[in-house]
């Protein structure tokens, strides 16, 4: 059953925000694995839950889905333990795990040196790939630095993870150009950015992720109420940030997230296929719960 492997360039993941009981983290993701959902997502937003343990809990109960954080932040968690926890993650799931990074927001709150995050990115990412590749040749950087000679203490059960980049930025994008798999646009429902963020990218073999508020239900109106307060907090910052929205007027629904019934649901993750995007993450609250909205979401909208 289900679509994973059906079509590579066609994926389908889901998002997860980290405010779950740890037994409820083993039931969604069983039902997710069951439906062949491609990707498991599970952010790691300031003041919830870390991601690593809703993503080991969900490895341990899962055999095919890929899963990984989207996005850990380096400015708050040091590359050397997100290396460390990506080796664990990619462990239990025998090769399943993937990476995110991103820049991350809000962190003034924690007093943290928000300067120059491209070359923060850029030297964690380099930290990361050495260390879990057991290249001890060192990365001399400005924000992070690796000593020549510095090698994890355990096997890895890959050397290579895929890296995902989360961003809006077209710096960040060019760069992730050069050294990601995949590229996240977070808070976009949004066709017609898909042509831009491909030439920010400047390579047409970086996947591309767009990944919203979501909810479905059978009552398509409820669906895009509860949509319209779930996005409401950072619809602003969002839409500022969209180059091809008119600032001018109020910014429209549909680009920032997807709900509806889940026939609706299905036609705009059909629509940002059609309009090149690798994979559409259907992200929190899902629905009337979460493990409602995924259960529509396997159930309903997958097939």
């Amino acid at each position: 059953s289900g679509h994973r492997g059906a079509d590579v360039a066609r994926e389908l993941g889901i998002g997860l925000l980290t405010d779950q009981e740890p037994q409820a983290y083993e039931a969604i993701a069983r039902r997710i694995d069951a439906a062949g959902v491609d990707v498991l997502s599970v952010y790691h937003d300031l003041l919830y839950q870390p991601a690593i343990g809703p993503l080991l809990l969900m490895a341990r109960v899962t055999e095919g889905v890929r899963l990984g954080p989207a996005a850990l932040n380096p400015f708050t968690l040091h590359p050397y333990e997100i290396a460390g926890q990506i080796a664990m993650l990619d462990s239990v799931s025998r090769g399943r795990a993937y990476v995110g990074l991103a820049k991350g927001a809000w962190l003034d709150r924690l007093g943290i040196d928000e300067r120059r995050p491209l070359v923060g990115l850029r030297e964690a990412a380099a930290i990361v790939r050495a260390l879990l590749a057991g290249d001890d040749a060192g990365v001399a950087g400005e924000r992070f630095s690796l000593s020549a000679g510095t090698r994890l203490a355990y096997p890895r059960f890959r050397e290579v993870v895929p890296l995902l980049v989360g961003t809006w930025g077209r710096a960040t994008a060019a760069w992730a150009g050069s050294v990601a798999d995949e590229l996240k646009v977070g808070g976009s429902a949004n066709p017609d950015l898909v042509p831009v963020v491909r030439e920010w990218l400047g390579n047409e073999n970086v996947r591309i992720v767009l990944g919203a508020v979501s909810v479905v239900d059978e009552d398509g109106a409820w669906a895009r109420d509860r949509a319209r307060a779930a996005v409401a907090p950072y619809l602003e910052v969002v839409a500022g940030l969209d180059p091809t929205v008119d600032h001018s007027a109020p910014p429209e629904l549909a680009r920032f997230c997807i709900a509806g019934t889940p026939e609706e649901v299905a036609a705009r993750v059909e629509e940002l296929w059609d309009a090149g995007v690798d994979r559409v993450e259907l992200g929190t609250p899902q629905g009337r719960t979460t493990l409602a909205g995924v259960a529509l979401i396997c159930d309903r909208v997958l097939p």
